[in-house]
């Protein structure tokens, strides 16, 4: 099962009002973790937001030009179901296994 994530602008500073200078990827797109989504510019740099998850893109909500602050929505993004499912699923077992083990040995 999918999950839905509003990706917001991470903390940039004391900045307000930073232009979006960039807009990597549209609706549809397929993107990694840490892949680059916007690109925004101070008065002394320029910054990549990346995503936090691999996913779809599913609704973009800014566009260039536009001026975005911390906490700003950039996008919704549709998580993958195998990033955001493997791990809970892989960890139950594990401790299953132990207390088995744990219980089978008690006994004897």
């Amino acid at each position: 099962m999918s999950q839905l994530l509003e990706v917001k602008v991470p903390d940039i500073g004391d900045f307000k009002d930073v232009p979006v200078i960039e807009v990597a990827v549209k609706a549809g797109d397929a993107v990694q973790a840490e892949d680059t989504l916007i690109v925004l510019e101070s008065d002394k740099a320029t910054m990549d937001v990346p995503a936090p998850a691999a996913g779809t893109v599913k609704e973009i909500r800014i566009k260039v030009g536009d001026k975005v602050a911390e906490g700003s929505l950039i996008l919704v993004l549709e998580a993958a179901a195998g990033a955001a499912e493997t791990p809970p699923a892989a960890s139950p077992p594990q401790p299953a296994a132990a207390a088995t083990a744990v219980a089978a040995a008690a006994p004897a």
